[in-house]
């Protein structure tokens, strides 16, 4: 299981061998005039070239069973799988007062996510436990799950999710006091290369009184972590 941790901006405890890949940038690479497609002409020209791996392939794409498998998959890469590349369909967030004064973490646990491992295209599945204490704005539940499911929506990397969603929180929640902790299943190692079956990935990020050894500790006694 390898641990990745992030702490007040800075990465520590990276364990890396010749097969990990490495990136520090929190931004999802995106090349200039990313949007100015529409979702009809991305679907159209990916169904084209997913026709001609297919074929390459070797396929039959006659086949009842293969001939409408590239529009499937193009509007499921434009629509779904990869529909958080587009930021107008990041999820309106409405904040309200704490009038409640609660001052004690909150934790959301077992986000289940499915995301898109950057480097081979296939499935990174696993859970997210998110947490916060308010500095006086508070968001719905639900927001943190959507927040999740917008990052994890694109190709990634775990790290960088991880971060990306530390960071939105913080400017979302209007507060330093944030904490992410990812867990999750690589179909890259599991189904290609070293296919290990047993291992997974588990990534931090804590910001504000999270840095705390504390704070810390008492949020891993919530998620039974301890």
């Amino acid at each position: 299981m390898h641990t990745i941790s992030k702490m007040n901006g800075q990465l520590n405890g990276w364990r890396l061998d010749d097969n990990d890949h490495f990136s520090n940038a929190i931004d999802t690479p995106m090349k200039p005039g990313a949007f100015l497609m529409s979702d009809d002409d991305k679907i159209a020209r990916i169904r084209e070239h997913f026709t001609a791996i297919m074929d390459t392939l070797g396929l039959d794409l006659n086949d009842d069973s293969l001939k409408d498998t590239p529009n499937r998959v193009a509007k499921m890469f434009v629509k779904e799988i990869f529909s958080g590349l587009n930021p107008e369909n990041k999820p309106a967030i409405t904040l309200f007062d704490n009038v409640y004064q609660y001052n004690q973490i909150l934790v959301e646990k077992n986000i289940s996510f499915s995301s898109t491992c950057e480097h081979h295209f296939v499935p990174i599945l696993g859970k997210a436990h998110v947490a916060y204490i308010s500095s006086g704005k508070v968001i719905g539940l639900s927001k943190l799950n959507r927040i999740v499911q917008y990052y994890a929506r694109r190709p990634q990397v775990q790290e960088r999710m991880t971060n990306q969603i530390g960071e939105d929180l913080k400017e979302i929640l209007q507060t330093k006091h944030v904490a992410v902790i990812l867990h999750a299943d690589h179909m890259c190692v599991h189904t290609r290369g070293v296919e290990d079956h047993g291992s997974s990935t588990i990534t931090s990020f804590y910001s504000g009184k999270f840095i705390n050894e504390g704070t810390r500790t008492e949020l891993h006694r919530l998620l039974g972590m301890d």
